[in-house]
């Protein structure tokens, strides 16, 4: 898929291998995920729509879309990329297999990678990633940071120029002017099938020091508690496929070990019904859509402060 952006008309054959477009074509940027129109895309056209209103158009951009790694590695083949950012979560593990297969093509190296795990990344798994790369390969779970390390990426004026980014002894994350002592370091689970919502939420939470993993619905929500038994709060959307945020609600309460796990829901306002039915489902509390970003937290804070 391919979405072009604010600028110019593209012209037709703009461009050589190996991310070089030629100096009047689109710049090209690749987003690799594992499902369509993604929450990655969504960071991608935030990002180039920012780049547009602040840094003004100066030659259009274009976003090319490939779901998983056999999509990605024809798209590199035919069309050049200014950047890519490549969803590390793909399945079968197929993210690590890509990257190889660029180190493998010279016209590809000075290609720059933002690599994205909602999750975060290990020392050792980064280290096993970058071990043999010799592009400039970046690991973020901040979705605020990939969008900002985009459009800095695709202002550049050519492929590679951005200095990378400083990681592990050399930045320290553990504090950020925003976070709260109550909330820092804490973790949060977002339970939502929006990826706007899924987005909007986990911008909020970071910026005041959260750490934040994302569910797309009950059973996902389910599937990642029992994955990180260190969640602190859980933000849970109500309505959703698959299963919705009360049946999800429910289950977890049913755990004796996730008794006292604050959960709040997250209710359309106009619903009339859905306070009381998430409340009697066992969450903790309830916020309405649209959320106010001064609200949640003082929500959260209050429920982790108990």
């Amino acid at each position: 898929a391919r979405r072009a952006l604010a600028g110019a008309p593209e012209p037709a054959g703009d461009e050589d291998r190996g991310g070089r477009p030629a100096a009047d074509g689109p710049r090209r940027l690749l987003v690799v995920e594992g499902r369509p129109n993604g929450l990655l895309s969504l960071v991608a056209e935030n990002a180039m729509a920012d780049l547009a209103r602040y840094a003004g158009a100066q030659r259009q951009v274009e976003i090319v879309t490939a779901v998983g790694a056999q999509e990605a590695a024809t798209a590199l083949a035919t069309s050049a990329c200014h950047c890519v950012v490549l969803e590390l979560d793909l399945p079968d593990g197929t993210a690590p297999r890509l990257l190889e297969e660029m180190e493998r093509d010279p016209a590809l190296h000075a290609v720059p990678v933002l690599a994205h795990h909602n999750r975060g990344v290990g020392a050792q798994d980064e280290h096993t990633v970058r071990r043999d790369a010799g592009r400039p390969l970046e690991f973020l779970s901040s979705l605020d940071e990939l969008r900002e390390r985009v459009a800095l990426h695709m202002s550049a004026d050519r492929p590679g120029a951005v200095l990378p980014l400083v990681r592990g002894a050399e930045r320290d994350t553990s504090w950020s002017p925003q976070a709260d002592p109550v909330l820092a370091g804490r973790t949060a689970l977002v339970v939502d099938d929006d990826d706007r919502n899924l987005y909007a939420l986990t911008s909020i939470l970071e910026l005041h020091g959260l750490r934040v993993l994302q569910a797309e619905n009950g059973r996902a929500a389910l599937e990642a508690l029992a994955a990180h038994p260190g969640i602190d709060v859980i933000l849970m959307d109500v309505m959703m496929p698959e299963m919705d945020g009360y049946t999800a609600t429910a289950a977890i309460r049913a755990m004796p070990e996730h008794e006292g796990l604050p959960i709040i829901a997250v209710t359309a306002k106009a619903m009339i019904g859905d306070r009381e039915k998430s409340l009697a489902s066992g969450a903790s509390d309830y916020i309405t859509k649209p959320v106010e970003p001064a609200e949640v937290m003082a929500r959260i804070k209050h429920h982790l402060s108990r």
